[in-house]
């Protein structure tokens, strides 16, 4: 029979994420309607290690919903990565009475939890936070809409110098292993071409594309490039290609960088991550653990932790068909 939890604590780890705070704001509220502890550990594993712990009431997590980051702070450590040091952190967790965890962040952070769990039987409910989308197991992480929605704001506004000037701007977006943001933004935003990971459009098939755009009257375009497209480089390489075969265009780069990553979270973040959280310690309550939530066809699902860092999320095939009718 599994132990009954008394204590539960809640950390962020790896890279921010919008609606990061709602979702520690939900576990720690439903811990208070369930009766039971909740501890915010600070920096990830790094605080972990440290010791870094306060006792979170419902009262404490106000005013958080609509803050971008995270009110625990995220770092990466290599300590962790050692016996030594998760021993250590094993160690602090016992002292202070923490009967359970809840990780959130993406694969790096499950990865580390999975570890953990195996060493030291621990139980580990995760929930996915991350802007890329890209974790296995559900169809949106939390964060994920609050950043497309920023990189087409950008977009948009990107668009209004690329028509003043008669300018062809390659948009860099995040996205290194794969393109959910390039294509779902680049869609919405109407962008003439999206570059992403999983499909290699060619730098000659580029050209012939922006030709076909010139020709069919456009006299400005926007190209939205994921960071891991693999045609070129970087998107400066891409730029001096085009600068080179089409001499035609004014060509602009514009990388959005970490400004995708801040903001207030969308509604659908805010809500996405108070059912995350909700789900997350009524699983651990249950006596689940090695799990992680996820959202499937709008129902809370549990995916093995095993399988969401293993598992591949894959590119909506449809939207890039309407990414290809929608440049016509």
């Amino acid at each position: 029979m599994s132990k009954k939890i008394s204590k539960i604590g809640v950390m962020t780890s790896g890279g921010d994420a919008p609606g990061m705070n709602a979702a520690i704001r939900s576990v720690v509220r439903t811990c208070a309607y369930h009766n039971i502890e909740c501890v915010g550990i600070y920096r990830g594993y790094e605080g972990m290690m440290d010791g870094d712990f306060k006792l979170l009431t419902a009262r404490s997590v106000n005013h958080i919903i609509h803050t971008g980051g995270t009110v625990l702070k995220s770092a990466r450590s290599a300590e962790f990565k050692t016996k030594e040091g998760r021993k250590k952190a094993h160690s602090n967790l016992i002292k202070e009475g923490i009967d359970a965890l809840v990780l959130i962040g993406g694969d790096g952070t499950f990865t580390g939890g999975l570890i953990f769990n195996n060493e030291f039987n621990f139980p580990i409910i995760g929930i996915p936070g991350t802007i890329d989308n890209d974790i296995y197991g559900t169809n949106f992480t939390i964060g994920y809409d609050t950043a497309i929605n920023t990189v087409v704001e950008a977009i948009d506004k990107i668009r209004d110098t690329a028509s003043s000037h008669k300018r062809l701007f390659f948009v860099e977006v995040m996205g290194r292993d794969v393109g959910h943001i390039a294509l779902n933004a680049g869609v919405g935003a109407g962008a003439e071409e999206i570059l992403i990971p999983e499909e290699d459009l060619g730098l000659d098939r580029l050209v012939e594309s922006l030709k076909r755009s010139k020709a069919s009257g456009k006299s400005s375009s926007i190209v939205v490039v994921a960071e891991g497209d693999k045609i070129g480089k970087n998107v400066f390489e891409l730029k001096d290609y085009i600068d080179e075969n089409m001499p035609e265009y004014d060509v602009r780069v514009s990388v959005l960088g970490h400004m995708q990553r801040g903001g207030s979270p969308s509604c659908f973040d805010r809500v996405l991550a108070s059912r995350m959280g909700v789900k997350a310690v009524e699983s651990l309550l249950e006596g689940k653990t090695n799990y992680m939530v996820g959202i499937l066809d709008n129902k809370m699902e549990l995916t093995s932790l095993d399988k969401a860092v293993k598992g591949k999320s894959e590119i909506n095939m449809e939207l890039l068909r309407v990414s290809d009718i929608m440049t016509t």
